[in-house]
């Protein structure tokens, strides 16, 4: 067999440590130790939109779709057939770093299906075909006599539009692209008709060899299972033939806005939307990370959160129908956002008010609401390791997005040593008013 590095980790809740083990060519994989009959099969790739630029915008998650469109071996439609009559779940997803591919199920006897599970999914991974029939002809956005054929392209693109006219799909773009100045953040993970409608398939197959390379993937398998003949099996069936490996451009985070951002737009809208945003740290930077998550459930999470009770429950004249924070993690630089819907009359009134609950939030977060926080993250990290798919998905992400799988290991400690100063500082540090974007869409005259 050939040289691998073997490393442990310790993953709380887990009866065993997790194997990382990377190969000679750069390959890793990750064997999770989880009782019971259900395993997780999945693939991450270290490709995303943030590998894209304004000429291939979409391309990354359009080959998401064609991955799954036949190899030399199993023609379009065979993988998912296949696997789903044996009771799997089969699905994928793309993102600003990364594209992952999984497979849950039951291992079935013998460990027959899990076998041929890890031989499908190998397949897929390494000799996508990408079959001009079941991309479709490239056609003329403007022009619909110029489609002559509705395959995969043409789903993609109605994907787009049908996002396209959400109000918060608006008001998040708006806010996204106003964030960054030059990172690859900036663009929309999903891509535009106009590049989609065009985009070849030699270009998307250069992407794939491009991106989908032995040190970019990182194959994870959780389940009760001998972990010797699973590697060796996985090792086998990942046969990379050679594939040059790509190293992934490193981009320069922009700093955050000096001034506030305000834009306002208009759509065939009845209600008025709201969305403030604001860069923060790095995901491998876990101990601001957490923090920022108590801010994010103290402050916007659930009907018991300041903003909700503040803004909503307490309040004698109604100005917001919906308001909530959210907190997305990503390699180069997490994202804070404020959203809400509100009244359209109140609108000079929604944006003050909630700049006023940030302000508070830096400076009056009670014990009380911290520990329900803390008690609260402690519940959902425990929550992740009780399946197959949300470890396969924890792991998959401190992996990609996070670069070092040890990390989980001090994540409950960092938890347990924060304070509600410690909060209050993260609050006051990342949420100035001077560096959000602020983006509100309003009904039409």
């Amino acid at each position: 067999m050939e040289n691998i590095k073997k490393t442990l980790v310790k993953y709380p809740y887990l009866t065993r440590d997790v194997e990382v083990y990377e190969r000679e060519n750069g390959h890793k994989i990750v064997l999770a130790h989880k009782e019971g009959d259900m395993v997780n099969v999945s693939s991450w790739v270290k490709t995303g939109s943030i590998n894209e630029n304004d000429h291939n915008n979409g391309i990354s998650h359009f080959l998401e779709h064609l991955m799954f469109k036949g190899t030399h071996k199993h023609k379009a439609g065979y993988f998912d057939r296949t696997l789903e009559a044996k009771g799997a779940i089969v699905n994928a997803a793309t993102w600003k770093d990364y594209t992952f591919y999984y497979v849950t199920l039951p291992k079935g006897e013998g460990n027959k299906d899990f076998y041929e599970t890890i031989e499908l999914h190998a397949d897929m991974m390494l000799d996508p075909t990408l079959p001009e029939d079941e991309i479709g002809h490239e056609f003329d956005i403007n022009d619909d006599k110029s489609v002559r054929d509705k395959r995969e392209r043409h789903v993609v693109i109605e994907e787009i539009r049908m996002r396209k006219d959400q109000p918060w799909t608006k008001v998040y773009n708006k806010t996204n692209s106003c964030m960054y100045k030059k990172h690859p953040y900036k663009r929309d993970v999903i891509g535009t008709p106009e590049i989609i409608s065009q985009v070849p398939q030699a270009e998307i197959m250069e992407y794939y060899k491009t991106h989908y390379t032995p040190n970019n993937v990182t194959t994870i398998i959780v389940g009760d299972f001998n972990h010797e003949e699973i590697l060796e099996k996985v090792c086998k069936e990942f046969d990379w033939k050679g594939r040059k490996n790509y190293q992934n451009p490193i981009y320069e985070i922009d700093a955050p806005t000096d001034h506030t951002i305000y834009n306002e737009e208009t759509a065939n809208v009845n209600t008025g939307f709201l969305m403030a945003g604001y860069l923060t740290c790095p995901a491998k930077d876990v101990k601001d990370t957490i923090l920022m998550d108590l801010v994010n459930i103290i402050l916007g999470d659930g009907s018991s959160s300041r903003l909700y009770q503040n803004l909503i429950e307490k309040v004698e004249e109604p100005v917001f129908n919906m308001v909530e924070t959210d907190y997305y993690q990503f390699r180069d630089g997490n994202n804070f956002f404020v959203e809400a819907n509100f009244r359209p009359e109140k609108k000079e009134k929604a944006v003050e008010m909630i700049k006023a609950e940030i302000e508070k939030v830096k400076s009056t977060i009670t014990e009380a609401e911290f520990k329900k926080a803390v008690k609260k993250t402690k519940s959902e990290f425990a929550y992740k390791a009780e399946t197959v798919s949300e470890i396969g998905d924890t792991i998959g992400h401190y992996m990609t997005v996070c670069n070092d799988l040890a990390l989980v290991s001090d994540y409950l400690n960092i938890l347990e040593s924060l304070t509600v100063e410690d909060v209050q500082d993260a609050a006051e540090r990342y949420l100035n008013i001077n560096n959000a974007v602020i983006s509100v869409l309003m009904p039409e005259k």
